[in-house]
């Protein structure tokens, strides 16, 4: 069987990339098809053999690839893929609309459908900050982006979605159904701490983005002065900075070993958003810490409230600090916390993937 992969674009390392990295262990030898290849800040994919489009000659492309949705629309299209048998493509916006023939097999592996073109259109502009005269423009163009979406998803075979809610989300956008295979998650490097040796603050971790309602977080806890860690980076992080109080650790980009060591040691997890699947809620579960969500998107797959979390219902700062104070009035089982978690292993991952891709393509050749 003669596979190829295919993924948006590597110019970051995130949940997308997890999952490419798995499936590159399960097919080393297939190559990578991706509009934009930034090879210092995705550098584990050094040793794969990537085949990149057009625009990875374009001055600047790679840092602002946002910028250029009609020709990474084009360039995706320019791929061939007709000495394959089967394309496995994994998309969150541009690599599941490749064009194959009618002999080639095209699994879909979907994060999301492509979120500025449907359910988030009204907010991509302000997300990243785009100049005045563009925001202006793209809301006329997004139209065009939206139908050329939906017209290409019927080049997918089949489509597998990474939860039951992009499941939803499919089903109501492509008018296509799917199955659902979680993405790989890195449980087994994550550890239980003993209840007498948590610290006394609270977690917050990921890209500083609007959409992430951190600055939500941050506001109750300038309000109820309790200590609360932030780790990551990203557009937001001047804004959150500028509004937190002392009690508030922004510990940037931290390593592995001190990431994990600070999920052990967290009081709960706090988690705001909406999210297509929550990697950083599952590490925390993996961790044994109980999560604090906003109860929307995936989350309420994965987390049993009273058991393993407590949900809040909006995205308000009343709701979180009513959740917060459910929290200090629930008693938790780390060891059962952990075990809930432990599903999303790479192992799993891999096997279910590579079952349904070998199932799909023999069902085709009979």
């Amino acid at each position: 069987m003669r596979i190829a992969l295919v993924h948006d674009y590597l110019v970051q390392n995130g949940g997308a990339e997890r999952v490419l990295k798995c499936l590159t262990e399960i097919w080393p030898e297939a190559p990578v098809y991706t509009i934009l290849y930034d090879n210092k800040k995705c550098s584990e994919f050094k040793k794969r053999k990537i085949k990149t489009s057009f625009l990875q000659k374009i001055p600047l492309a790679r840092k602002y690839h946002r910028f250029f949705p009609f020709l990474m629309m084009n360039a995706i299209e320019q791929f061939n893929f007709d000495y394959y048998d089967v394309v496995f493509s994994d998309s969150s916006s541009f690599s599941k609309n490749i064009i194959t023939s009618p002999k080639t097999l095209h699994i879909c592996y979907c994060h999301t459908p492509m979120r500025y073109a449907w359910d988030d259109c009204q907010n991509y502009t302000k997300e990243f900050g785009f100049p005045n005269w563009l925001k202006k423009i793209v809301p006329f163009l997004i139209n065009y982006v939206r139908v050329w979406d939906y017209c290409s998803s019927n080049g997918v075979d089949f489509f597998i979605s990474n939860s039951k809610f992009v499941r939803r989300r499919v089903k109501k956008y492509y008018q296509r159904n799917s199955l659902v295979i979680n993405p790989p998650v890195q449980v087994d490097k994550f550890y239980l701490t003993r209840e007498n040796e948590l610290g006394n603050y609270f977690l917050i971790t990921g890209r500083m983005m609007k959409y992430k309602k951190m600055d939500l977080v941050v506001r109750v806890f300038n309000e109820l002065k309790i200590p609360l860690k932030i780790i990551g980076k990203g557009v937001e992080y001047k804004n959150l900075k500028k509004i937190a109080g002392p009690n508030i650790e922004f510990l940037g980009r931290v390593s592995e070993k001190r990431l994990r060591e600070t999920y052990s040691r967290t009081q709960a997890f706090i988690f705001p958003q909406e999210e297509d699947f929550g990697i950083v809620a599952i590490e925390a579960l993996a961790s044994g810490r109980p999560v604090i969500a906003y109860k929307a998107g995936d989350i309420v797959e994965h987390v049993q409230d009273g058991r393993t979390g407590i949900f809040f219902k909006d995205q308000t700062e009343k709701s979180l600090k009513k959740a917060i104070k459910r929290f200090k009035e629930t008693n938790f089982d780390s060891s059962y916390i952990r075990k809930t978690a432990l599903v999303f292993s790479e192992k799993r991952f891999k096997a279910k993937i590579k079952e349904e891709v070998y199932k799909k393509f023999k069902k085709l050749k009979k």
